[in-house]
């Protein structure tokens, strides 16, 4: 509006926070940008968004569970809010309450099913996006209560057979519980299925408890009644809880009268409840005879209708074309096949990198994760995703998931080349254009007015990838930039000559600048590792600037400036053999862990594994990885606690370990850690597309110490050069048209 252009709107804002007594906010945010590189985008709207809503639970949070601490919540607040517990956080002048240890979940699903139920490490179900939850207890006779959220040692596993469930296990005395929870279709419609089965040495109840919370914290319930059959929830009128069998006993109860855990004896029947802030409990009760086992099954309809999703075998249907992974470590074998149905559980349409706090749509992530789905032949899932690209470019040419990501274009067009270069294709027409601009986009983005200045010719300062830091002229940026150009510049040879020769051009110039900027900070540095932003002295930032060798390849693997911002990170950036991220995450990031691994590889130096090693370390019993894991606890600490990136990344390490591109060259074994051949069982892998074609791998051990190699594959065109680098052995260039090596 235009009289917002003369309102004295600042003076406003100053006159009143000092007439309150508050710091004055222009000259506070002002101070803030200090500490940052001038940019056209201080914080996105996007960020903002989610921060605001994240701690407006946090606030919520604050005012209803420290002063309730008699009422049954979650694991992560069991354990955070214990002053016993190593997880414990001091509340003191915090605001808002959030879930800074725990951060740790397992999605279940169906196939091209959008909705994704959660399970916390206590079987703790929350069947819809940031919804109330069910839990299972069981109530003894003479008085004691099983709670799985309150005892310190559960066991908790994933089923990955015809349907993925999540199972836990907890016990007390003489008590027995065990909840499952998975996805199937009935009638076409998605139903969210928990089953608790429970075992006393006495008799009881088992307890189908309705909670107004999940792992983040509070999620309200207005209103719960009991079907007249008692044997189904009405949850705020427009969610259903069907049992499979009627409740014997029912109880509700509402904030002022407290949990109804502590009313499970001392009320009662009660058929329905209103609360009118929101925190409805509800029990269903389920006779236990003593020493036999009583189960329970909840269903909970995911649509209101029937959905075009994959009916009969479903799991098994989209696991017959992906590469496969054959190994004699079976810690190995589950990571890998839990990843794969993240993977496949998260690309409904757009890929998502988590099912919770990350369930929106990012390029970056997109990226990575459609990068592991190509590698290993769910090639379907990635076009499909990637068609939903153009729909988000703007008509400058920016792809666009939120303002402020410089990196966005050079991602796009490179895992585009990715698509094509995997699928022995050439870019279809309807994908010129956007490929034109997006890469125009880059060209024109570039800082070319500066010609002195140490980010002269490079992208502006942005927020980049959020963990790096503040704004700034991160060199993350610049290398997707230039990746973007050159993958441009490949797509477009053949139908379009002059853009490609335009764009190819634009990236050598913008190599240049990027070069020039880096010998500036080998000069300011004394040491040729690369920084994050030419600003900056080496900390942790740094990781950003490993994606010139990892996954761009824009350097040869033994780049003096590669390898000594690795050797940095080794030495002051790792906590317990996994990269610790002090900015931001504050924690141990397994995807990260990976890129420095995947830098090692290629350079052939073995310290690969134990990164590898480490990460496997740090996944869940169900197999997965929080964004950030707590260096202490080994919980999580930020972001989303079933993160997809780090899945994807899992993937493309044990795929790029057995076949892997580097440059016109086919790499074979180069990563196979060498206890498996001792172990004398035949290991494989694929059929896994690669840039020349699909390949399948064997490796077959023998008695004396001189394993087979094998390998079938179905080219492109023709067979590149390969090289088997089995660890442990002499490297071999196979002879041409020979598909096995004896070594």
């Amino acid at each position: 509006m235009t009289w917002m252009k003369w309102l004295p709107w600042r003076f406003v804002v100053k006159s009143v926070a000092r007439k309150h007594g508050f710091l004055d906010p222009i000259a506070l945010l002002s101070k803030l940008h200090g500490f940052a590189q001038p940019s056209e985008v201080g914080e996105p709207i996007e960020l903002l968004r989610a921060g605001v809503v994240f701690h407006a639970r946090g606030l919520i949070n604050s005012r209803v569970i420290q002063h309730n601490l008699d009422w049954v919540w979650p694991y992560w607040i069991e354990r955070q809010f214990d002053p016993r517990d190593p997880s414990f956080i001091p509340r003191a002048f915090s605001i808002t309450h959030i879930n800074l240890s725990n951060r740790n979940w397992t999605a279940v699903g169906h196939p091209d099913c959008d909705e994704l139920p959660i399970v916390d490490p206590r079987g703790l179900l929350t069947p819809f996006f940031d919804s109330w939850s069910l839990d299972g207890w069981l109530l003894a006779k003479d008085g004691r209560c099983l709670l799985p959220s309150r005892t310190k040692a559960a066991r908790q596993w994933q089923e990955l057979g015809d349907v993925i469930s999540v199972d836990t296990e907890s016990s007390m005395d003489g008590l027995e519980l065990n909840s499952r929870s998975w996805v199937e279709l009935e009638d076409g419609i998605p139903v969210c299925k928990f089953r608790v089965r429970a075992k006393s040495d006495v008799s009881g109840s088992l307890v189908l408890a309705l909670r107004p919370s999940n792992p983040e914290g509070v999620s309200f319930i207005n209103s719960v009644s009991l079907s007249g059959k008692r044997d189904a929830w009405t949850v705020d009128g427009n969610r259903s809880v069907t049992f499979s069998a009627p409740a014997e006993r029912h109880h509700v109860s509402d904030y002022r009268n407290g949990d109804v855990h502590i009313h499970l004896t001392d009320r009662e029947d009660q058929q329905e409840g209103v609360c009118d802030v929101g925190m409805v409990t509800a029990a269903a009760l389920f006779s236990v005879e003593a020493g036999k086992t009583r189960e329970i099954t909840a269903s909970i309809p995911l649509s209101q209708s029937p959905a075009d999703l994959p009916e009969a075998d479903a799991w098994q249907t989209e696991r017959e074309g992906h590469a496969r992974l054959v190994c004699p470590e079976p810690r190995f074998q589950f990571l890998y096949d839990a990843a794969v149905a993240s993977l496949i559980l998260h690309s409904p349409d757009d890929v998502y990198p988590g099912p919770f706090t990350y369930k929106r749509f990012w390029f970056r992530d997109a990226a990575f994760i459609i990068n592991a789905l190509l590698s290993i032949g769910l090639t379907a899932r990635a076009g499909r995703a990637l068609s939903r690209f153009p729909q988000r470019q703007t008509k400058g040419g920016y792809f666009r998931s939120q303002e402020g990501e410089w990196d966005a274009n050079g991602e796009v067009l490179w895992i585009l080349k990715r698509f094509f270069d995997l699928t022995g294709r050439r870019p279809e027409k309807h994908w010129h254009d956007p490929i034109r601009r997006g890469a125009r986009w880059i060209t024109n983005k570039r800082l070319r007015k500066e010609t002195e200045a140490p980010h002269a010719g490079l992208l502006p300062a942005g927020f980049s990838a959020e963990h790096l830091g503040p704004n700034d002229y991160y060199y993350w940026d610049d290398f997707w930039g230039i990746s973007g150009l050159h993958a441009a510049a490949d797509m477009l040879a053949a139908d379009s000559p002059a853009d490609s020769r335009t764009f190819r051009d634009d990236a050598v110039d913008f190599a240049k600048a990027v070069d020039r900027s880096l010998e500036g900070c080998r000069q300011r540095l004394k040491r040729p590792g690369m920084p994050a932003s030419p600003y900056r002295r080496l900390d942790a930032g740094a990781i950003g600037s490993l994606a010139v060798g990892y996954p761009t390849q824009l350097c040869a693997p033994d780049d003096p400036r590669l390898l000594d911002c690795v050797e940095f990170l080794l030495e002051r950036c790792f906590v317990d053999g996994a990269f610790y991220q002090d900015m931001i995450h504050s924690g141990l990031n397994a995807y990260l862990t990976l890129h420095v691994a995947q830098i090692l590889l290629r350079a052939g130096d073995p310290r690969y594994l134990q990164l590898i090693d480490s990460v496997a370390d740090l996944a869940s019993p169900t197999g997965q990885w929080p964004e950030a894991i707590h260096p202490g606890t080994r919980g999580g600490c930020m972001g989303d606690g079933h993160h997809v990136w780090a899945s994807a990344e899992w993937v493309l390490m044990v795929r790029n370990c057995f076949v892997r591109e580097e440059g016109e060259r086919l790499v074979l074994c180069g990563g196979i850690p060498e206890r498996w051949l001792e172990q004398g069982e035949t290991i494989s892998f694929g059929p896994a597309p690669t840039a020349f074609g699909t390949v399948f791998v064997t490796v077959t051990p023998d008695s004396g110490g001189s394993p087979t190699v094998e390998w079938t594959a179905d080219w492109h065109t023709e067979e590149p050069p390969i090289d088997v680098k089995l660890p442990g052995y002499e490297p071999v260039v196979a002879s041409p048209g020979t598909n096995a090596v004896k070594l």
